[in-house]
């Protein structure tokens, strides 16, 4: 009997996750021309309503270098999965069940959800209820536990690049400041390679909080050394030492009260104060998501998928499918669920940048 697969896309978008699905296909209607594939629509949202499409062949045509999700996605809150699926019946079903209940109903044989940190914890718990899952490690943000690189992060690097690498003509035509604010909440992977890459004399991540004062000094240095301008990269959850010692709350608090509308403006408003040189921002925010995978992301979500499709095959499940010492392997979902990947002070992209001069916002600086 030919195999019948599920599949959702969950979380925020990103490149790469059309040429992930279309991995499996391939693989699995190359071993099966009458494999059933049914997408879900919006994320975990289109398994809970009962919200799908039967998909075939021709669906999987076109779409390796077509950025976004064809499948749409949503946000699903993990805190949520045991709350009524519709608020007004207290006793009906939770999300929880309706998503087991479909799953059942349409006697799938496997599942293969493609999402982030949130998705992956949700994922696991569908598996702990008896469902056959398999995940892909989908994130620019590259905080996903027990992969080296997640797919989207390579092509949205590329596009903060050449943000930062448009930034410095015009940065050394006025000899301004430019903060350049990068995607990244919780971690800096995306800045630090990015900041890097774009040649940013000022790096700043949520992992290293930051000392205006030392940033101030950095640039004024710069400017005594006859360098005109000055790149800052900057992670959106960047924080000030002073922030850093707040609570969650008392941080939310905060931001909520701001009249600056990201941590870029914050932190230019700060430095209007301490240098001479004019400070200007730039948000490429969503733009980062948007757009044709790299050539990177198209190898490795094609690798990714095939052996996604080979795990099913296999029945081999509970797993998500991730790149380690350059090997695609399973990583058991219940070591990834939940987990945060930072940046480690001590990585060795740090310690070379500093090398090269690049500043943290944590050096003990004296201006003068």
């Amino acid at each position: 009997m030919s195999l019948k697969v599920g599949m959702l896309t969950s979380g925020g978008d990103c490149q790469g996750l059309n040429s992930a699905m279309r991995g499996v296909a391939k693989r699995l209607y190359e071993n099966d021309k009458n494999t059933e594939i049914i997408g879900f629509l919006d994320g975990y949202a289109g398994l809970m309503h009962r919200n799908f499409k039967h998909l075939s062949s021709s669906d999987f045509s076109g779409i390796l270098t077509l950025g976004g999700t064809i499948l749409g996605t949503s946000r699903q809150s993990f805190k949520t999965m045991n709350d009524p699926l519709f608020p007004n019946q207290k006793d009906g079903p939770s999300k929880l069940d309706a998503m087991l209940r479909t799953y059942k109903e349409l006697d799938l044989d496997a599942l293969v959800i493609l999402g982030g940190n949130g998705t992956h914890k949700t994922a696991n718990l569908l598996y702990e209820n008896g469902l056959n899952i398999l995940t892909l490690p989908k994130t620019i943000d590259n905080d996903l536990w027990g992969t080296d690189m997640t797919f989207g992060f390579q092509s949205a690097i590329n596009i903060a690049t050449e943000v930062i690498d448009g930034i410095h003509s015009t940065a050394t035509s006025h000899g301004r400041v430019f903060i350049v604010e990068i995607m990244g909440h919780k971690v800096g992977w995306m800045t630090l390679h990015a900041g890097i890459a774009g040649g940013a004399d000022v790096i700043l991540l949520p992992e290293i909080p930051y000392d205006p004062m030392a940033i101030a000094a950095a640039i004024n240095r710069r400017a005594k050394e006859h360098k005109r301008f000055s790149i800052i990269a900057i992670a959106e959850g960047a924080k000030s030492k002073e922030e850093a010692k707040l609570s969650k709350a008392e941080y939310l608090q905060k931001l909520e009260s701001s009249q600056y509308i990201s941590v870029a403006y914050r932190l230019a408003a700060m430095l209007d104060k301490l240098t001479v040189q004019e400070v200007r921002c730039v948000v490429p925010g969503h733009f980062q998501r948007g757009g044709t995978p790299s050539a990177f992301d198209r190898v490795l979500t094609t690798s990714l998928g095939v052996e996604a499709a080979d795990m099913i095959l296999d029945k081999k499940f509970g797993k998500m499918v991730g790149i380690v010492n350059n090997q695609i392997v399973g990583i058991p979902l219940k070591q990834v669920a939940g987990k945060l990947k930072s940046v480690p002070l001590d990585h060795y992209l740090i310690a070379d940048a500093r090398k090269t001069g690049i500043y943290f916002g944590d050096e003990q600086l004296v201006d003068g």
